[in-house]
């Protein structure tokens, strides 16, 4: 990360379904274009979580506009941070990047209540690495 490069940071879980795109909202939402989101899945859904879109509807943050996408080793390479959820060893690993592992629950067959309790854990995540990234 340079000081005159937008950082950017990549969530990856399985689906791109669900933790993974309640990330990228929480921190589009909080970091505006200071930082650059990015999301993927090692193995794509076909759509979003319903449950989820509702979670973070919920909050104020819309996310039905999203779509999974397939995690590439390009997404990773322009990504400063990777930050998985639960994808272990799908996701490519060069050095010089930040890796983290979010012990997330997975939202997928889950309940409104469990899902908002991830939405919940997860939105705490991205404040502490917006305060820590700006």
């Amino acid at each position: 990360m340079t000081d005159t490069a937008t950082p950017s940071v990549l969530f990856v879980c399985v689906h791109n379904a669900g933790r993974s795109q309640m990330a990228a909202g929480f921190l589009r939402a909080s970091a505006g274009d200071r930082i650059e989101v990015r999301s993927a899945g090692s193995m794509p859904a076909d759509q979003i979580n319903p449950i989820a879109v509702e979670a973070m509807h919920e909050v104020g943050v819309d996310i039905t506009a999203e779509q999974p996408k397939v995690l590439t080793t390009e997404a990773v390479q322009a990504s400063d941070v990777v930050i998985t959820m639960g994808c272990g060893d799908a996701c490519p690993f060069f050095p010089g990047k930040r890796y983290e592992d979010w012990k997330l629950d997975d939202p997928a067959s889950q309940g409104i209540d469990a899902v908002r309790a991830i939405r919940d854990d997860i939105r705490a995540r991205i404040e502490a690495l917006v305060a820590e990234m700006l």
